[in-house]
């Protein structure tokens, strides 16, 4: 996807399917939960500390998607705050453009012995930017 530097994908499985046959829509938070945590993963040394919560989330269904199906996670993180980071997201099937799902996620980063927020660690802030910033 044009506009997305980092991509993470998954299967549906059973356990993520409704009555309906779809997936239930609280799994979708599930699947960005992963994405993002590879996303920093990704970003992050191994002895790093860098702690974060979920404080609002934005989601647009815009189809569905069923079991088996193999889906990739798209992340873009759009503006980094004081305290905050709001990220965008996009779930998409395997070899398909169309949006299943569309979301702006906001975390609060918070001091991981407190767990009182606390502003955003500037190593981050560049690993952030120049991993964004690489791909435009």
């Amino acid at each position: 996807m044009v506009d997305y530097r980092f991509s993470h994908r998954l299967k549906v499985r059973y356990s993520e399917i409704d009555g309906q046959k779809i997936v239930f829509n609280s799994h979708y938070l599930t699947y960005i939960d992963v994405a993002v945590t590879e996303y920093f993963q990704q970003l992050l040394q191994h002895d790093e500390q860098f702690d974060f919560v979920l404080a609002k989330s934005t989601l647009e269904y815009k189809r569905s998607a069923f079991l088996n199906d193999l889906l990739t996670v798209w992340c873009r993180m759009d503006r980094v705050g004081h305290k905050s980071m709001t990220m965008n997201f996009m779930i998409t099937r395997e070899d398909e453009a169309e949006p299943v799902l569309l979301a702006e996620i906001i975390y609060v980063t918070i001091d991981h012995v407190s767990m009182k927020p606390c502003p955003v660690p500037d190593f981050i802030r560049e690993r952030i930017e120049q991993f964004e910033l690489e791909y435009k």
